[in-house]
Formats: structure tokens, sequence, C-alpha cells
């Protein structure tokens, strides 16, 4: 049997990967249009600066607008960058300004303690750790940077507890076997009470983790790490006293808010 041409064939064909990979580069290109000295594009400006159909450009503006990622302005022809758009840049500017700032508290907090410091942004499912400050101690707990941590960790609960979706939160602890995910259910239900959660793993390593909160809502967790003879995990310890003051002075420098409902 006749096979069809290449361009006939379904989603999955070299075709419809070029089609995909066409779709990204022209939306990219739209998006590139917009600097300080062009807040805003008109589709007559976008068919002239990159070349492309007028139709063309009518479609993706449509495309964009539809998903957020551009937005019209009243009474003109023209968009400008949209919120799931903006919402992006401060995301990727607030990780910026945090990994600029953390290492300094998390030296002087490695350094109060005498345990390992460590500090994880969010990734796609949970934490990932992001920076490392190893105490001076005969015992020592290595962290690796760039280890995705598990939803039953106290990095993890800390963000889940949090986290602005709490859709996203409940539909990532769905996923977790009984009796795990009702136990880390109440668990980050004390850790959004008391702003802190602690833990010991089956190795016998105590983690004390706090949150850090940007001007759009929690942005990183510090956490402080030991052997439970070098650490304690309650809550209300003269390290996780410490390592709350840290967490709030970041927050601070980072322009977030520190909930009123947290001591």
């Amino acid at each position: 049997m006749a096979q069809p041409p290449v361009d006939e064939q379904e989603d999955g064909s070299p075709s419809s990967r070029e089609h995909d990979i066409q779709a990204v580069s022209r939306t990219a290109q739209i998006l590139g249009l917009f600097a300080p000295d062009s807040p805003a594009v008109s589709v007559a400006d976008a068919t002239r600066r990159l070349g492309m159909n007028r139709t063309t450009v009518h479609r993706y503006f449509s495309s964009m607008i539809a998903s957020g990622l551009l937005e019209r302005i009243e009474g003109t022809t023209q968009v400008r960058p949209g919120r799931s758009l903006l919402q992006l840049g401060t995301f990727a500017v607030s990780q910026q300004q945090i990994m600029h700032l953390a290492p300094a508290y998390l030296r002087e907090l490695a350094l109060e303690v005498k345990v390992t410091a460590v500090m994880s942004l969010w990734g796609t499912s949970g934490p990932v750790v992001s920076l490392v400050e190893e105490a001076e101690h005969p015992t020592l707990v290595t962290v690796r940077v760039g280890s995705q941590l598990a939803l039953d960790t106290s990095q993890a609960k800390i963000f889940l507890a949090f986290l602005a979706d709490q859709f996203h939160a409940e539909r990532l602890t769905g996923g977790l076997p009984e009796p795990q995910r009702t136990q880390t259910r109440t668990q980050i239900e004390e850790a959004r009470e008391h702003g802190l959660s602690g833990s010991v793993n089956h190795r016998g390593i105590s983690i004390v983790a706090g949150p850090v909160f940007g001007a759009t809502g929690i942005c990183a967790a510090l956490a402080i790490v030991g052997t439970e003879r070098m650490l304690s995990a309650a809550l209300d310890s003269r390290e996780a006293t410490a390592l709350k003051r840290a967490c709030r002075g970041l927050t601070k420098e980072m322009g977030g808010t520190w909930p009123s409902s947290l001591a």
C-alpha cells in the first residue's frame, strides 16, 4: 500500500514537528519585538519588522492573547506583554535576585548553627537544591546541588504549605500512597501554622526548613541539615529560631511579606 506524502502524515510526522518548531520560533520573534523603547506593538509593526504575512501575524497575536502571553491595549490597535509573560519574567528575576542575596545568609546561618545550610528553589514537581553552605564541623552532612527533593521532605512541605496554587499542591500530594499522603498533608498544615517544618529521615538526618517570600509569594526554602546528635528537629530549638530569623531577613531583602500569622 502506498504511503501518504510526508506533508500529509498525522501529528508526530516530520512536517508536524517542523510546524511546531516554526510556531515556537515565530512566537519568540514576536516576543523579541518588545523592549524598553518598544513597550507596545501592533500587527502592522510586527508585519513590517519581521517580514511576515499580515494574516499570519494577526493569527499569532490572537493565539498569544488567548494564552495570556499578550494583551490588547484598550482603545488602540497595539498589544503588550500579558499577565502570563509578566509572571514568568517576575519569577525569573526573583530567582536571579535570591541566588545573589542568599549566599551571605547561608554562610551566617551555617556559622551560627554549625551544620549544613541549604537553599532550595521550586522545580517542575518539587524542590531542587540550589545553594549549599557547609559548616566547619568534624561531622558533616553533605547535600548535592541539583538534587531533586521528595515531596515528604521538610523543604517540600514548606513549599506545599505556601504555594499560591494550592490546587497544584493538592494534586501533587494526591499521588502519594497511603498512609504517607495523609501524614504529609497533616505535616503541611503544621508547617503553614508554624512557618517551619522539621523531620528526621530514615538515616537519622535531622532537617528543619522555613520559607522565604518574594513580591509574588514563596520563592525559596532555607533548611539546616545535620545528624540527630548535631541538630534537633524541634521547631522551638535555638537552631530553628536562627533559621527563621534568616528566612525573615532574606524575605525582607526580597521585597516579600512575612505572613502575620507566623511569629
